[in-house]
Formats: C-alpha cells, sequence, structure tokens
C-alpha cells in the first residue's frame, strides 16, 4: 500500500484558520450526542423520585435514545446530501435543543420517554451532518486525516465525560440540567455555523426515496434492539424472531437499493472496495469498545465496590490516553504505510485485553491499564478507517458514508455486548454454586444484593474468572482483525489514493 499522502489534486486546497475553527464548532454537537449516550447514569435515582417510572418505562427512558439515534442515521445521511449538510445540521441543532428543555421540564414518564427519542432524532441528524462536512472541508489528505482523528477521540471522550458531567451537575441541581447543558453549546453553534460553514450537498441528488425509511428503520432498528435484550436477559426465541424480522426486512431493503437510480444508499459509495473494509472494520473495532464495556464497569462497581460516581471518574483515566491516541495515530499514518499503522492498532488493542486477562479481585491499576492500551488501539483503527472510508466516497455522498460508518459503529458495538457478554455470563454462572440464588447466579450484582459476605467472595471470584475468558477471546478477535487489515488494505492502497483523487476533483460542484 502506498503512503497516505496528499494527493495531486487535493494540493493547493489548504484548510486555513477559518476551516479549522469552524471544525472546533463541529466538535460540539458530536460531544453532546456521545455524551447524552450516558448522561443519565447518576439522574436515574432522582427521576425515580420525581417521575415513578415503571421499570419498562425506566428501560425506555434509557434506550429510546439510542435505538432512534441508530434508526435513522442512514435516512438523515441521505437527507443531508438531498438538502444540505448545513442545514440539517442547524435543523438538528434546533429539534436536540428544544428536545433538551423538553426533557429537562419532563413531568410524567411518558414525556420524558418521547423527549429522549426526539433527542434521537436529533442526533441521528448531527452526526453524518458533522463527519460529511469535515470530509468536505478538509480537501487536502493530511488535514483530513487529522481532523477525522480528533473527531474520533473527540467521540470516545464524550462517551466518558457525559456520565461524570451528570454526576457533577446532579451535586447541584435537580435531575433536568443533565439535559439544560445541551441547551447553550447548541445555541452557539447555531450562531456560527452558518458564518464559519459553507453549504455543501449533492448537486444532482435525485428523488428522496420515502419508502426506504421505514425499510431502513425497520431493519436496523430490530437487529439492534434484539441483539441489545439478549445481552441484558439471553437469546431466546423472541429475541432470535426479532433479529430475524429485521434481516428479512433488510434483505428487502438492500433490495430496493440495488434496484433504485436514485437509492437512499448509493452504489457509488461502494464501487471502491475499500469503502466497504472501512466499514467492516470500524464495526469490528466498535465491538471489542462496547463488547469490554459489559464487564469493566461492573469490575469497578461491583467487585472493587466502588459508589457510581467513583467508577465514572476512574473511567476517565483510560481517556487520556485515547485523546491522544487518534492524532497520534494519523500522524504516524501520513509518515508510513497506513495499513500497517491500522493493523498496529488492532495489535495494541489485543494487547490490552491480554492485560484485562491478567486482572485479579483487586487489580484497579492494572484493568486502567489494559483499558487505556486497549482503547488507544481501538480508536487508532477508528480513526483510521474511518479516513480511508470517507476519502474513497465520493464527495457528493458524504453524509451518506458517514451514516453509514456510524451505523456499522451501532451494530459492532451492540454484537460486542452480546457476545462477549454471552461469554463472560456463561463462565460466571458455571463457576456460580447450585446452591446459589437464582439471581446470584445470573450476575454478580445479584450475589452482591444478597448480602451474603461468603457468596460475594466467590461471585467476585467468578466474574474476574469470566472477564479473563473474555478477555482472552477479545484478544483473539483483535489479533484476526489484524491479519484481515493486512490481508484486505494490502490490496486497496493504490485504488484507495486513486479514488480519493478523483473524489477531491468532484469537490468545487458541491459548495454552494
Amino acid at each position: 500500500m502506498t503512503n497516505a499522502t496528499s494527493t495531486t489534486a487535493e494540493r493547493g486546497h489548504l484548510a486555513g484558520r477559518r476551516e479549522w475553527t469552524a471544525f472546533v464548532v463541529l466538535l460540539l454537537p458530536l460531544l453532546l450526542v456521545s455524551m447524552d449516550i450516558s448522561v443519565l447514569f447518576f439522574a436515574i435515582p432522582s427521576i425515580d423520585r420525581d417521575l415513578a417510572p415503571s421499570a419498562t418505562q425506566q428501560l425506555w427512558i434509557f434506550d429510546v435514545y439510542a435505538f432512534a439515534l441508530a434508526g435513522l442515521l442512514i435516512t438523515m445521511g441521505s437527507l443531508g446530501d438531498r438538502i444540505g449538510r448545513r442545514k440539517l445540521l442547524l435543523l438538528g441543532a434546533l429539534a436536540f435543543s428544544a428536545a433538551s428543555v423538553a426533557a429537562a421540564y419532563a413531568d410524567s414518564p411518558e414525556m420524558l420517554i418521547a423527549a429522549r427519542a426526539l433527542l434521537g432524532v436529533g442526533g441521528a441528524t448531527l452526526m453524518p451532518s458533522t463527519m460529511g462536512l469535515v470530509r468536505n472541508m478538509f480537501r487536502d489528505e493530511r488535514q483530513r486525516g487529522r481532523a477525522v482523528g480528533i473527531w474520533s477521540g473527540a467521540m470516545a471522550g464524550g462517551i466518558a465525560l457525559g456520565s461524570v458531567l451528570s454526576g457533577v451537575m446532579l451535586q447541584h441541581f435537580w435531575w433536568g440540567s443533565v439535559f439544560l447543558i445541551n441547551v447553550p453549546a447548541m445555541v452557539l453553534l447555531l450562531v456560527l455555523v452558518p458564518v464559519l460553514v459553507p453549504e455543501f450537498k449533492d448537486p444532482n441528488p435525485g428523488r428522496f426515496d420515502f419508502l426506504s425509511v421505514p425499510l431502513s428503520m425497520g431493519s436496523v432498528l430490530p437487529v439492534v434492539y434484539g441483539v441489545k435484550e439478549s445481552a441484558a436477559h439471553g437469546l431466546d426465541v423472541r429475541n432470535a424472531l426479532i433479529i430475524g424480522a429485521g434481516l428479512v426486512v433488510g434483505l428487502l431493503f438492500v433490495r430496493r437499493q440495488r434496484g433504485r437510480s436514485d437509492a437512499m444508499i448509493s452504489r457509488e459509495l461502494f464501487r471502491h472496495r475499500g469503502f466497504g473494509t472501512g466499514i467492516g472494520l470500524n464495526a469490528l473495532a466498535a465491538f471489542a469498545m462496547m463488547g469490554s464495556s459489559f464487564f469493566t464497569t461492573q469490575y469497578l462497581q461491583s467487585v472493587l465496590g466502588m459508589s457510581t460516581m467513583e467508577a465514572a471518574l476512574w473511567s476517565l483515566a483510560p481517556s487520556l490516553a485515547v485523546g491522544a491516541a487518534a492524532p497520534t495515530a494519523t500522524a504516524i499514518a501520513q509518515r508510513t504505510d497506513r495499513a500497517r499503522v491500522i493493523c498496529a492498532g488492532f495489535v495494541i488493542a489485543a494487547a490490552g485485553f491480554a492485560v484485562l486477562a491478567l486482572t485479579g479481585t483487586d487489580s484497579l491499576w492494572l484493568l486502567l491499564g489494559g483499558c487505556a492500551v486497549m482503547s488507544s488501539g481501538i480508536v487508532t483503527v477508528m480513526a483510521l478507517v474511518s479516513d480511508l472510508a470517507l476519502s474513497t466516497a465520493p464527495p457528493a455522498k458524504a453524509s451518506s458514508a458517514a451514516s453509514l460508518l456510524e451505523t456499522g459503529q451501532e451494530f459492532g458495538g451492540a454484537m460486542g455486548m452480546a457476545l462477549l457478554g454471552a461469554v463472560a455470563t456463561a463462565i460466571y454462572t458455571g463457576d456460580m454454586p447450585d446452591s446459589a440464588p437464582e439471581a446470584a447466579r445470573k450476575t454478580l450484582a445479584g450475589a452482591v444484593a444478597t448480602g451474603d459476605g461468603s457468596l460475594i467472595s466467590v461471585g467476585r471470584e467468578a466474574f474476574v474468572h469470566s472477564m479473563q475468558y473474555a478477555s482472552v477471546a477479545g484478544a483473539a478477535l483483535l489479533l484476526a482483525g489484524a491479519v484481515l487489515a493486512a490481508v484486505l488494505l494490502r490490496r486497496r492502497g493504490a485504488a484507495g489514493e486513486k479514488a480519493a483523487e478523483a473524489a477531491a476533483q468532484e469537490e468545487p460542484a458541491l459548495a454552494n
């Protein structure tokens, strides 16, 4: 594979201070969308006292945001290409602000669920729009790689920051304040984006395929929901049927896309195989990232006995390494073979899992070190393969390309929690004595809830044993990812650079 240097067509199109200032502004919605995934961790007890939601309503308060986000990414990416990425970003910011105020002052569980769903709709407009604008604003390959690296680090850091920030806010204000922190940032976005960010859209978008909207949602939502439910409660007939139904609708959706000239997912995106490779490797990295979170969070709280706030603060420590990993990796990739850096990222992440496999029942620093190494490797992969996919996609389809990357990431994360969680649960259950209560045999939290000191001790040992096995499985998967990346990317280096050069030549027609 050739080095990731700027192509001839892109030289002379360097982004200046205006573009980099606009990029900083575009990081605001990214941080808020990623923070809203975890911002309710500390707010639920207060919400329970004020709104008294049922157990089912509480689950929907948590999950409806992520489901709406995942289900609408493809639709919003296609819409952004048609009406303009900046316009969709501003509409999304308005919706996100209104939903944040509605959530903050919700006086019933139903109102809060509806507001969280609207937040997900707004988030689905913001994420592909911001990445699509980054693709269009940074036409020089080196600068774009650097921007995507910062973008990836900010997204990973926002999830960790959300839970901590919510805990700090709740020490001084009521639970609605965790939503109101979105509003000033969105107002700033609404003021600055029209001034700093140019508009980009597909000059020949074709008609919008309205029938594909329910088909895309009907394929994504059941699969994500079924996989997440399987991770939490096990794969049963109901969850299998839900996943199967989503796959059937997905086949119908793909068949419709292949037969239309104005498809929601353009066939042009997959003209260069580097795009599909980037989506697949990005999903694999998300698999490992979210899969590891299944047991690392429980380890801090249930094995080490930390409070939720204390666990959230400690979980920020690996984020320091993650924040530097992606920009550093992109800088290295611009001086050497990008495929080698991606492979190295997978190997580094596998080494982090290997460190996690060595943890005992009192291994805080070993856990944090393993998480830092693993997360740094994963974010390295995500940043580089995201840039690979975006650079080979036609600029006119930048938002659609970004939405597919993020949808693949959602699928990968859900599968990671389900499969690595299933491995950990099977080992844990097998290690627990048959005489233990059923709740204690299912989860460590159930064992802790019994108050039986000897059972809790056995449960902690069983949980650590299960985490070790799941970590070995994660390391093996990431090493397989390194091999896969080496094989696939070696064949696509020159083709990817030619695709980037062709894409750069199309760019001027997009800006208004």
